[in-house]
């Protein structure tokens, strides 16, 4: 069944390459949701068919920030009730949403046939789509490893915390040593300048140099803003709030600099291999 799928899915994308972006961090707190949805809509700003899979399946909130009404879940996807396709909610410019759970421990100890369940849910998606950001959970699961290695790109978002570099190795490790990734894109949020943000990723720079065979990549450099606060409120995203703010201004740029990222022609990140690494997870 297994061979199945992935021939199917192969045939499927032959003629389309996704891009697939993990936005991850090694703890919570970060603002790694607020950084996946403004990066969502500010690639959709920009023309691009966009999908946001809420990868933390038992805390979802990323429908929360929107003030969207979602009905249907992943959860009702796995038990078979519906398709992926009948559950993804419309957000600001067009983007597409696949909502997870709020409050179900089940949803975050997945098994490996309801891994399987996610699997066929993806490899049976009909929406078009460019761009799939996954916003995996916090910590160091199983599930967050499972997203992350099978991403074409790992976006890492850390803050000037001792936390947060500490939880940002960790994760940049087990990644690495455990599951072959290599390379490692950082974004420096909540900073007080430039300078600062440079200096964090210095620190985590020096570190994974000495203990690590990965290369870093500084790709953002987000400013502290009172404006994310009140876009929160407004259940708004700051690039449509507040598109004139330094942290707005910050993602729009990151943004236009992840369209050049290349993607592999072959299998090695786009929705393909993004599927047949699940698969490979649960064999």
């Amino acid at each position: 069944m297994i061979e199945d799928q992935a021939s199917s899915l192969r045939k499927m994308n032959q003629s389309k390459l996704i891009k697939v972006i993990a936005v991850t961090g090694g703890k919570g707190g970060v603002g790694k949701t607020n950084v996946s949805l403004n990066l969502a809509i500010s690639l959709a700003k920009q023309g691009k068919r966009v999908m946001v899979l809420d990868a933390d399946l038992g805390l979802a909130n990323v429908d929360v920030l929107l003030g969207l009404r979602v009905d249907k879940n992943l959860s009702h996807v796995l038990r078979g009730e519906c398709t992926l396709d009948d559950i993804l909610v419309t957000g600001p410019h067009g983007i597409k949403i696949a909502p997870a759970t709020s409050g179900s421990q089940s949803m975050a100890e997945l098994s490996s046939t309801e891994h399987a369940g996610l699997i066929r849910a993806f490899s049976e998606l009909r929406t078009d789509i460019d761009v799939l950001l996954v916003d995996t959970a916090a910590g160091i699961s199983d599930m967050v490893m499972s997203f992350s290695r099978a991403a074409q790109d790992v976006l890492v978002v850390v803050c000037d915390e001792p936390t947060s570099l500490t939880d940002a190795y960790a994760l940049i490790k087990i990644l690495n040593r455990e599951h072959g990734v290599f390379k490692f894109k950082i974004v420096a949020n909540m900073v007080r300048s430039d300078k600062e943000g440079k200096e964090l990723f210095s620190k985590l720079s020096k570190v994974t140099g000495r203990f690590l065979d990965v290369a870093l990549e500084l790709v953002g450099v987000i400013p502290f803003d009172e404006n994310i606060r009140k876009s929160v409120r407004k259940q708004a995203a700051i690039v449509d709030a507040f598109p004139s703010s330094p942290a707005a201004v910050a993602i729009t740029k990151l943004a236009e600099k992840s369209m050049s990222w290349p993607i592999p022609a072959q299998p090695g990140g786009h929705l393909e291999f993004f599927i047949e690494q699940l698969v490979s997870r649960n064999e």
